[in-house]
């Protein structure tokens, strides 16, 4: 049902926690499945997002596409993190079940809540 890199994912998440005095931070959630995600990122000055983290209320799917985003935007210029899509994390985990493709679309939503957060922020 699920590849061994969702697997790994899922039980061993990369960056979990939470940034104090994060740049952004992106929240978004599903009702009708339950889950929610919050990613925090740390953007250094040339626009580099330097720290992420996650914290996910939800199945291994959630958890394990939370992981995988971050680990992909990390390093990244803010433009680039952008580019992200729900395809590309579902397809950085070798693949996902159909009924938990919403999970990897809610990993994209978070990211650019976090960016819009932090532009936000930045033009204030």
């Amino acid at each position: 049902m699920y590849t061994e890199k969702v697997l790994d994912h899922f039980q061993h998440p990369r960056n979990v926690g939470e940034i104090e005095n994060a740049s952004g931070v992106g929240t978004v959630g599903n009702a009708k499945c339950g889950d929610i995600m919050q990613i925090f990122i740390k953007v250094n000055d040339d626009d580099v997002i330097e720290d992420v983290k996650f914290k996910t209320f939800g199945c291994g799917a959630a958890v394990a596409t939370s992981s995988m985003a971050t680990e992909m935007i990390k390093g990244k210029k803010i433009d680039e993190a952008l580019q992200i899509s729900n395809s590309a994390v579902v397809e950085a985990l070798e693949g996902l079940p159909p009924q938990k493709i919403h999970c990897s679309v809610l990993a994209e939503e978070a990211v650019k809540a976090a960016v819009d957060d932090y532009r936000s922020k930045k033009s204030k």
